[in-house]
């Protein structure tokens, strides 16, 4: 291989560890797989362009069409074939614009998506040409680590902390293989080195000044990453990061493991649109729905309220049903079903859903559900143009039966939604507010009441935030803010009375457009809290102001504060629906709560049509499955027919044997190559039976010797044994005699040689004989194996005629 070429698939694995870096801000390993496959397309361009000697014009773009057609195979638009077309660039534009879409909803590290494996893999793919042409072409590698370097400066920009440094380690290391590489060429271009005696010395023999040059690189790399660690920032250092304890999960802002949606960022970019864009168009045979909601953030540090990686079963498991639990004996339910309507505007991997769903129908892709967290999420799918059918239940209770609930054990798993990261402040408006409360919901009242305009709270949007913990105590403070800080700091509040409470995000009802039909826009990104009371589960609590919220919703047990509504949270009659029955109990997630990914309730409605077509889908693969693998009996059975088939049937006189089982008579008749035939192939038989009985064959013996140690090993006597010698003898005289045996029974000896052999065999080798025999995979490995040897000479005579042909004779040669 010359050193052009060499240095090429050098450029390569150097670009591919420089991109080692992007590994922290994707959740998976699914671009490095799509980056290998593009770079391998790349350099197999370079090195066939260089071997056949063509121009630096023709090397550049030949890569560039390399990395076209794999851009156009792993994200195809559908309508291609083979090569771009003009729908295919409109779809590159559109998956641009998705990646700029989730950039801006997705927290690091992010999930699989189409749109940001696209920039990333077209990303590595121009870095990767740009490298091979200033290494193999211009032979400037220093220069290389510039678009390198570009690669790595991306998770710098956007990852929240300090991008680990292992990645930066491994990229380091690509960019110095560059640089060893090209020396090593060069001294290969120069010529020999010879010592001073004059021996000569091999390129890889080490040499003082190349053993100096890399301890001092290793030497520089290790100061680069260590140093670092111990230098004092403002944030302690990244030694102080790493020693420190986590903030949890979530951390600041929400964003965690698994690439989920960063919610407090996601609502804020809604709400401060510019312009109304339409998300949702819902349908329900609820006249006053609450909210739909998609996600909770449950964990509070001192970064704030972040968010913990949903767990559930698949949707075709079926979904629980609160009415089945014990922990919802406190509430009751009614049964409605709506229809979910998708824009393009609306790609999360977060369904919205209103609580406790019992049945999804016509959700594509591959969907989970989390019974504790009540979110319906995707790894792979998201809730782009998806229309999709549910039933759910909504709970009614009164705010009497509120009060009647009892407070949570001291040992209860619920006990860890009532962390908080401490502050006086808030611990000394909590004591106050709740001071001679002798229940729960007592206690969240005087909180919730709190946030009334009277004590000085009002609605502002343009309040900036971040859901840090620190901000919502200076909102407690100042007192002017949004929903996620309302709801977030009542959350807080309430864990700080002892009570589980955590911040749900959704949508509010949205615009009424007759007949059940709720238009929702990202005006209706909405987040309020939800406390968890004893037998009745995650109670909603609004305490944004009304004013400031389209489509906001209220309930007797929480009633608008600035307006007080007749009736009184002591109130013991039966709750109006859509305004009392607004609640969303939750009485699956309560003490007896099922362990995410269990199916605890029963498969209903849409849910049992779905589990229908898995069975028929399992079905049909069971039936494959045994259809495949009865094709080695089958094609056995064949076999066997075809060699005992009637060959030469006009003979005057005719002696048969008929057989029975699965064996086909063998006729022999009085001609001599006939009779020579059917010996052969009634040979043939008894050596593929042997082969599947397990007994060995030894193709160096004569037919008569096989015959005896078989008769001899299986110990058979009797017309078992008269056969073996029967069917030596025929193929014996019908290989060596003049006149082979004629007349001889050999279907009948057959039959009742592969009898012998099946009583002597064990039960395991005759089920194996029969289903899976030996002699047929064993054609099959022979015959594979000789195509193998045909392909790979037909490919070396392809390479000699390639070889042979040299395209210089039709493009100018530069160097």
């Amino acid at each position: 291989m010359t050193g052009r070429r060499r240095l090429g698939l050098v450029a390569a694995g150097a670009t591919l560890l420089a991109a080692a870096p992007l590994s922290a801000i994707f959740g998976s390993w699914t671009w490095i797989m799509l980056a290998m496959i593009t770079l391998f397309l790349i350099e197999g361009a370079a090195v066939a362009t260089r071997t056949f000697r063509f121009p630096t014009w023709a090397q550049g773009l030949s890569m560039g069409a390399a990395l076209l057609l794999a851009l156009t195979w792993i994200f195809p638009s559908g309508n291609e074939i083979i090569i771009p077309d003009p729908d295919t660039f409109a779809h590159f534009a559109d998956l641009i614009r998705q990646a700029g879409e989730d950039t801006r909803a997705y927290g690091v590290p992010v999930p699989d998506r189409d749109g940001l494996h696209f920039v990333a893999v077209l990303g590595i793919g121009v870095v990767a040409i740009a490298v091979d042409l200033l290494t193999a072409v211009f032979r400037r590698p220093a220069l290389a680590g510039l678009p390198m370097l570009a690669i790595y400066s991306i998770p710098v920009a956007v990852y929240p902390e300090s991008v680990p440094a292992i990645p930066f380690v491994v990229g380091a290391a690509g960019f110095l293989w560059l640089l060893v590489a090209d020396n090593v060429d060069r001294v290969r271009r120069f010529g020999r080195r010879f010592t001073g005696d004059g021996r000569d010395v091999d390129v890889w023999e080490p040499s003082p000044l190349a053993a100096a040059g890399r301890r001092i690189g290793v030497i520089g790399v290790l100061v680069a990453v260590v140093l670092p660690l111990g230098v004092p920032t403002v944030n302690g250092g990244l030694l102080a990061r790493w020693t420190a304890s986590s903030a949890g999960p979530g951390g600041a802002g929400g964003s965690g493991p698994g690439g989920r949606i960063n919610l407090f960022a996601s609502l804020s970019g809604q709400l401060n649109l510019s312009t109304t864009v339409p998300l949702l168009k819902v349908t329900t045979t609820e006249k006053e729905p609450f909210y739909m909601r998609f996600g909770v953030a449950d964990v509070l540090t001192e970064n704030g309220f972040g968010h913990q990686s949903p767990k559930g079963g698949a949707l075709s498991d079926g979904l629980p049903d609160p009415r089945q639990l014990p922990a919802s004996g406190n509430a009751a339910f009614d049964e409605y079903s709506a229809t979910i309507e998708v824009t393009k505007d609306l790609q999360q991997n977060m369904a919205p859903l209103y609580t406790y769903p019992t049945g999804v129908k016509d959700l594509k892709g591959a969907w989970s559900y989390d019974p504790d967290q009540q979110v319906l999420f995707s790894g792979r799918n998201t809730t782009r143009e998806q229309k999709y059918q549910i039933t759910y239940l909504r709970a009614r209770y009164t705010a009497a039966q509120l009060q009647q609930a009892e407070p949570l054990a001291a040992n209860d798993p619920l006990r860890a939604y009532t962390a908080t990261p401490g502050d006086p402040t808030v611990e000394t408006e909590v004591a106050r507010l709740t001071a001679g409360k002798n229940n729960d919901y007592a206690k969240v009242r005087a909180i919730y009441d709190w946030f009334s305009k009277e004590n000085g709270f009002k609605y502002d949007l343009s309040a900036p935030s971040t859901g840090k913990a620190s901000e919502i105590a200076d909102f407690l403070t100042n007192r002017t803010g949004y929903c996620q800080q309302y709801a977030a700091a009542m959350a807080w509040m309430v864990r700080a009375a002892g009570i589980p409470a955590r911040v749900a995000f959704g949508f509010t009802r949205g615009t009424p457009g007759g007949n059940g039909v709720f238009n929702i826009s990202n005006r209706n990104a909405h987040a309020w809290t939800e406390v968890y009371f004893q037998g009745f589960g995650w109670v909603p609590f609004d305490a944004t102001p009304t004013a400031g919220v389209t489509g906001s919703a209220r309930s007797a047990w929480a009633p608008d504060v600035d307006r007080p509504a007749p009736v009184a949270s002591s109130s013991t009659g039966a709750a109006v629906p859509g305004v009392d029955s607004s609640g969303d109990p939750g009485a699956a997630n309560g003490a007896n709560r099922p362990e995410p990914g269990t199916n605890t309730g029963s498969t209903t409605g849409p849910v049992a049509e779905e589990t229908s077509w898995t069975g028929v889908w399992v079905a049909a693969g069971i039936a494959l499955l045994i259809a495949l693998l009865l094709v080695p009996a089958l094609s056995r059975v064949m076999v066997r027919r075809r060699r005992h088939a009637v060959t030469a049937p006009a003979a005057p006189t005719v002696l048969s044997a008929t057989g029975g089982d699965t064996i086909t008579d063998i006729t022999v008749t009085g001609v001599a190559g006939q009779a020579r035939e059917d010996a052969h192939a009634a040979w043939d038989e008894l050596i593929d039976s042997m082969v599947d009985f397990r007994v060995p064959v030894d193709p160096t013996e004569t037919p008569r010797i096989t015959a005896q140690r078989l008769v001899r090993d299986l110990s058979l006597a009797g017309e078992p044994a008269e056969a073996a010698t029967l069917l030596g003898t025929a193929e014996e005289r019908a290989r060596y005699a003049r006149q082979p045996l004629q007349g001889a029974e050999l279907t009948a000896a057959l039959r009742r040689i592969r009898s012998g052999m099946s009583v002597a065999a064990s039960r395991r080798v005759r089920l194996r004989a029969t289903l899976l025999p030996p002699s047929v995979l064993l054609s099959w490995r022979l015959g594979l194996a000789e195509w193998s040897t045909r392909a790979a000479e037909r490919l070396t005579r392809l390479r000699d005629a390639l070889t042979r042909f040299n395209p210089r004779r039709l493009l100018t040669r530069t160097r």
